[in-house]
């Protein structure tokens, strides 16, 4: 893929979820519902979304009202078994929503790390810190391909359907592996690729901001890890999934190809 190609796909995302995010600020319904990894305006919709993703309902009242935009495929809190002190990246962190809730896991003496390459999302994010009080959470701007992080800085890196937006997903994989610390893990909910896509889909631009025409097959998204120099790679597909997906673009049958995954990894000793 060619740079301006790869430039296209970042600027029509970017574009997408500057709208999500525009629109949930404003309370409007935008016409957007379905072109965002099942986003909704409606508080009501994005509390059903997100409690069928795995988040509880304690999960949904311990963030600041607007975090939740229902932008999401899974929960990655729950495989990143965070322990009080670390240091977390959040990849794709939009309103701010799972890294709040990785900041309640480590306490005040770890920090959260949000990476967004969307000036209006992270600005929502920052208000959103502020109106809960969170000291130990920061949002900066960057793109996940080239994290605005130091090397070997991080114990855990988090991330809930973001990597498949990404034109180059091997390069988001050898960044992340460069901020982890040895012995680091990613802990990931992402859309996987079950059969080989369609190019009526690969080359839709819709369907890549809703998380479909980027998800890559497992096999890739294996290789992808094992050339940054991850190991203990574990890729667990969620059958299950199908069933909230096939609502991100109703009509396309994109529940034949794709589904959630859970996806860990570890950064070895050198």
């Amino acid at each position: 893929m060619s740079h301006k190609q790869n430039d296209n796909i970042r600027n029509s995302v970017r574009d997408s979820y500057s709208e999500v995010a525009e629109a949930s600020n404003n309370g409007d319904c935008c016409g957007v519902e379905s072109s965002c990894c099942g986003v909704s305006d409606d508080e009501k919709i994005n509390t059903l979304i997100s409690t069928r993703l795995g988040y509880s309902e304690e999960d949904l009242a311990n963030v600041p009202e607007g975090a939740d935009m229902g932008l999401g495929c899974g929960n990655p809190k729950a495989i990143a078994a965070l322990k009080t002190g670390e240091v977390v990246v959040d990849l794709g962190s939009g309103g701010g929503f799972d890294a709040f809730l990785a900041a309640q896991e480590v306490g005040a003496s770890g920090k959260v790390i949000g990476i967004d390459m969307t000036p209006i999302m992270l600005s929502k994010a920052r208000n959103n810190a502020e109106k809960g009080n969170y000291t130990n959470v920061e949002f900066r701007l960057g793109e996940i391909e080239h994290l605005p992080v130091a090397d070997s800085s991080v114990d855990v890196i988090i991330s809930n359907c973001v990597i498949n937006l990404s034109p180059d997903k091997q390069q988001v994989f050898n960044d992340a592996c460069r901020i982890l610390k040895t012995g680091g893990r990613l802990a990931i909910s992402d859309v996987v690729a079950s059969t080989t896509l369609p190019d009526e889909i690969k080359n839709d631009p819709f369907l890549h901001s809703a998380c479909i025409a980027g998800a890559p097959l497992i096999s890739e998204l294996k290789e992808y890890m094992q050339n940054a120099g991850f190991i203990d790679i574990k890729i667990e597909p969620k059958d299950e999934s199908k069933e909230f997906l096939k609502d991100w673009a109703p009509g396309r049958n994109i529940e034949d190809y794709v589904l959630s995954a859970s996806i860990e990894a570890v950064k070895p000793a050198s």
